[in-house]
């Protein structure tokens, strides 16, 4: 007999073997206030747009929806949840799973540069070995994030946050590969002078706020390695101010 599958020695059904099985595909993570979701239309365009990349199809846009109100049942208003399209028995699945929701972390953060540079950053990819390995490894280490840059130090991405920052007046991003995150093209919105650049780890001691942004909302960081970074309050007031102010669209 094949097909069987167990977990600590106990046998388990089919729901569970397609997500041993489901090795190649993308994601989206938001989070749920309410029953609403900041971007969600955004987070269904990056669904729909890495699902045409990777498999060559469109999305069930309906299905979406109804995979994350399944999860929803039961009243639930507030979660984090993460939706995902895997390839199992030859075509895509759509997989949502809830979670309890998660604040942004207390700042400011402590970050470790990494040399790391992701294959098709621009896709959320459902397997995240590398990522979530690098994570381990900084945060044994007392750090909060990892910064991912090449061997000469410019900066694409944290390992699962998008980094911003203002100097001069503005707000700038690293002009790098990378993935273009919900929270990040909201933040974007905001009516600053802005710009994208080369940003290396030594430019970051010279600006005036670094945070870092992801569905869990900004975080500003304090420290990059062993080196503070300024802090400009007011900056960071305005900058929630703007992403709070968002309103969310309904899942319903």
């Amino acid at each position: 007999m094949t097909g069987r599958t167990a977990v600590d020695g106990e046998p388990v059904g089919a729901e569970a073997r397609l997500m041993l099985d489901a090795r190649y595909g993308h994601f989206t993570a938001m989070q749920v206030r309410d029953r609403r979701v900041k971007g969600l239309g955004r987070h269904l365009a990056r669904l729909e747009a890495a699902n045409r990349e990777l498999f060559g199809t469109g999305l069930d846009e309906a299905a979406v929806l109804a995979s994350i109100k399944t999860v929803l049942d039961g009243g639930v208003r507030d979660a984090g949840v993460r939706v995902y399209v895997v390839e199992h028995g030859g075509r895509p699945r759509i997989v949502a799973a809830a979670y309890p929701p998660h604040a942004p972390l207390a700042g400011p953060l402590h970050v470790k540069p990494v040399v790391y540079q992701r294959y098709l950053p621009h896709i959320k990819q459902a397997s995240g070995f590398q990522q979530a390995h690098i994570l381990r490894v900084a945060g044994a280490e007392g750090f909060d994030e990892a910064l991912l840059t090449t061997a000469g130090g410019l900066i694409s991405e944290g390992a699962i946050t998008n980094l911003g920052g203002f100097a001069g007046g503005r707000l700038v991003w690293p002009d790098a590969p990378m993935l273009r995150g919900v929270t990040m093209s909201l933040l974007q919105d905001l009516d600053v002078p802005q710009e994208r650049r080369p940003v290396r780890v030594s430019d970051l001691p010279g600006f005036d706020l670094v945070f870092l942004c992801n569905s869990w909302g900004i975080m500003p960081v304090g420290r990059v390695g062993g080196v503070p970074l300024r802090h400009d309050a007011e900056l960071l007031a305005r900058l929630t101010e703007h992403y709070e102010g968002i309103p969310g669209d309904p899942v319903d």
